[in-house]
This record gives structure tokens, sequence and C-alpha cells, in this order.
């Protein structure tokens, strides 16, 4: 694997991960209800997902 898949790859899991904190947070489970980060939050972890998956396939 490359260095750009990789860090592809690192960033999309952590896009992820904050992305799902923010959802937590502006759902109120872990911390103060807040309704831009539940708006947010969904959102950075799909496009991590995505990022993610593109970075997985393989060369054409």
């Amino acid at each position: 694997m490359t260095r750009g898949r990789l860090l592809g790859l690192a960033v999309g899991l952590l896009m992820v991960v904050v992305g799902g904190f923010w959802t937590a947070v502006g759902l109120g489970w872990a911390g103060e209800e807040s309704g831009t980060l539940a708006t947010v939050g969904p959102a950075v972890a799909g496009l991590g997902v995505a990022l993610v998956w593109v970075t997985l396939q393989p060369r054409r």
C-alpha cells in the first residue's frame, strides 16, 4: 500500500471517529445537546466512510 493510500485510510478513519463523536455529543449522549453537531457529525462520518471505501478500492 502506498503512502497516499495509507494517508487516505488514516484520514478517513479519523473522520469516522470524529463524526461519530460529534453525533453522540450533538444528540446529548456524551455531553450537551447541540443541533449543529447532530447535523454535521453524520455528514463528516459519511464522508469518512466514502473516503475509506475509495481508498480501499483496487486500482484499475
